[in-house]
């Protein structure tokens, strides 16, 4: 159960610097406002019957401060990207250099190289300088310019690094792991007596991070993803029983698999991590498969990366430079079962195998991400120069919020099988709402 002191927002000590920024006071005069530390979003958008009310759980809103805490002019700040690709990683470095520069006047902006490996001086490359002129064009690549990669970072070695360089504002783009190496980092600071500002911005294109209704790279991925699975859907309409079998991304989170099975309109079966499901017996996936194809001659199934891990559970556990554990490859593992079933069932099929993973994570981003990744980069700007610290930018019901790292990272986001959405997936696939039951 939440409380009010769960989202509660670090601030580095009082704001005595004027913003430069030319906004405004007074609702309703033309002008873009200053957002108050007063201003609040409510956690609980809906309240049903019998449900416990939760008002007094209140995310601090996101947004440019009347007062700031650094002075811009004196100001040095760092980004740094981490984990995997992800299409918008450079439209959110872009935002911040240039609302930095143009709009704080902030001229110390250093790109951090190769991750959080790049805060590391015995390891790194050395970390460079970020203009206007750099960022001008790399919205339109896919990738990041900085570098990324997995795997943490000693606190210690890291805040000496970033004192040595005067950095006051780091700002961390990536998912969870990132995030919790950002609060490793704050605490830190925190431990030293180091005025360091830690703004995270959410980057997973699996879109399960905790408290954020929305992380950006996710409406690209979905636009990819369907591009996939209609390609798919022409290739087993080309064969004679032809099975196409998509696998998309989500480790633990179905949220790809799932929405993009709703824009495409093509796919019949859809497995994810938070549904079980059998692969035998009257109601198990492989004989629903086989209904299907008696009846129609064709399928495309989307599996999620994470769905039907403990298939596999024979296979050794592997983790990566994170720390997390490799997940087993439950598409071949998959396209084998099918075959060695319909052999057995003595009906010829051909089955087709996708796993576009690489190529949607380093497209660039759609417009839809753009947008986003435009107002992620600059409210994390206006949060770092406030003093505000250990904060992730959220996006909670259209609205931008500041949520405390610690929050976010303490739990993961998931698909609820009793949403809207795989009530979607349910419709448009006409698959069982569980296989084996």
């Amino acid at each position: 159960m939440l409380t009010p002191e769960d989202v509660q927002v670090q601030t580095l000590g009082e704001r005595q610097v004027p913003s430069p920024l030319r906004l405004s006071c007074r609702p309703d005069d033309g002008i873009a406002n200053f957002v108050p530390d007063e201003a609040r979003v409510r956690y609980q958008m809906e309240v049903l019957e019998g449900a416990e009310c939760q008002d007094e759980i209140q995310f601090e809103k996101a947004g440019p401060r009347r007062s700031i805490y650094f002075e811009p002019a004196r100001t040095r700040a760092a980004i740094v990207t981490c984990g995997g690709l992800c299409p918008g990683i450079n439209n959110v470095i872009r935002s911040i250099t240039l609302q930095l520069h143009h709009l704080y006047g902030v001229e110390g902006i250093l790109g951090i190289r190769y991750g959080y490996s790049g805060l590391d001086p015995a390891v790194a490359a050395p970390p460079f300088p970020i203009t206007p002129d750099f960022v001008e064009d790399i919205h339109q690549m896919g990738g990041t310019v900085l570098g990324s990669s997995r795997g943490p970072v000693d606190p210690q070695v890291a805040l000496a690094f970033l004192e040595a360089q005067r950095i006051q504002i780091l700002f961390c783009i990536g998912g969870d792991g990132t995030q919790r190496g950002a609060h490793r980092l704050h605490e830190e600071a925190a431990r030293r007596g180091y005025p360091l500002a830690v703004v995270g911005i959410p980057k997973t294109i699996d879109n399960d991070i905790a408290f954020v209704w929305r992380t950006f790279g996710y409406s690209t991925a979905l636009e990819k993803s369907r591009e996939i699975i209609d390609s798919a859907h022409v290739e087993a309409k080309g064969a004679r029983n032809g099975i196409s079998i998509v696998k998309l991304m989500g480790r633990e989170a179905g949220f790809i698999a799932a929405g993009a099975t709703v824009a495409s309109q093509e796919v019949n079966f859809t497995l994810v991590p938070e549904v079980p499901f059998e692969m035998e017996g009257e109601v198990g996936f492989l004989n629903c498969l086989k209904k299907r194809m008696l009846a129609r001659g064709h399928a495309v199934i989307v599996v999620a990366e994470g769905a039907g891990q403990q298939f596999l559970a024979d296979a050794p556990e592997q983790r990566d430079a994170s720390g997390n554990i490799v997940l087993k490859d439950i598409g071949p593992y998959l396209q084998h079962r099918i075959r060695e079933y319909f052999a057995a069932a003595e009906i010829p099929v051909v089955t087709r195998y996708f796993d576009p993973s690489y190529h949607i994570r380093s497209v660039p981003a759609n417009s839809d991400d753009a947008l986003f990744c435009d107002q992620l980069g600059r409210h994390a700007v206006h949060a770092g120069m406030a003093g505000k610290t250990d904060v992730l930018i959220g996006f909670w019901y259209n609205v931008f919020v500041h949520v405390p790292i610690s929050l976010s990272t303490s739990q993961t986001k998931r698909m609820s099988p009793e949403s809207g959405l795989w009530g979607a997936v349910l419709a448009a696939t006409g698959q069982p709402a569980r296989f084996g039951d």
